[in-house]
């Protein structure tokens, strides 16, 4: 079995390693950035992807790269292994394309029954990230976040980190022009008028790990 795992913590990578050779996987393949970790994708073919979501700065990367890999291949296995706890952060992972979430801070025997689950075909999330989905479903989702396209999701979890546009737009591959364009729908949405009330709103609804570089 070759799995692919694409993070950018040496940390978490050798965790994962660790706990893959102890599983019998004869093969791991290691990325340290999106675009390495698709092209080892067409080069490897792996049975298995493990993804983070922030890679290598907090825009949400990988709900892009999930989404992007979908329309190449929709049976490859996905599991993101994340720091991203927030309820609508996994939802939206669930609706790009991955088959299974599980938290960063996770023990090995959950790891290994993910990564089993993934394998098999069958999704999984652990009881806790389920029941906050089912919550927000069944009472009808209040975050405002909800209602963000993933453009304007990865561009306000720059904003939270203090970004300047220009290097927002240089992180998105996208314009400068765009950015503003983005944050002006994002103030629209979001019923405020400044930057500063946009990054409150930003911390005050991404999760913490968002506002890291390394999350």
């Amino acid at each position: 079995m070759k799995v692919l795992i694409i993070d950018d913590h040496p940390v978490v990578i050798q965790g994962c390693q660790r706990l893959l050779e102890d599983m019998g996987v004869e093969e791991v393949h290691v990325a340290a950035t999106l675009s390495e970790g698709f092209r080892i994708y067409r080069q490897k073919h792996p049975d298995i992807i493990i993804v983070d979501l922030s890679m290598p700065s907090g825009a949400l990367g990988g709900l892009s790269f999930i989404r992007r890999l979908r329309v190449y291949d929709e049976k490859t296995p996905i599991l993101v292994l994340s720091m991203h706890s927030d309820r609508m952060i996994v939802s939206r992972a669930l609706e790009v394309g991955a088959n299974g979430y599980l938290l960063k801070d996770t023990s090995p025997e959950e790891f290994a029954k993910a990564f089993r689950r993934v394998r098999d075909g069958q999704p999984y999330l652990n009881h806790e990230l389920a029941s906050q989905i089912a919550f927000m479903e069944a009472r009808g989702d209040r975050n405002p976040l909800s209602r963000m396209t993933l453009r304007e999701l990865q561009t306000l979890s720059l904003i939270a980190e203090g970004r300047p546009y220009i290097s927002i737009a240089d992180e998105l591959h996208v314009s400068y022009k765009t950015v503003v364009n983005t944050c002006a729908q994002l103030k629209a949405k979001l019923g405020v008028r400044t930057l500063p009330e946009l990054m409150r709103i930003a911390i005050q609804h991404l999760p913490a790990s968002t506002n890291k570089p390394s999350s």
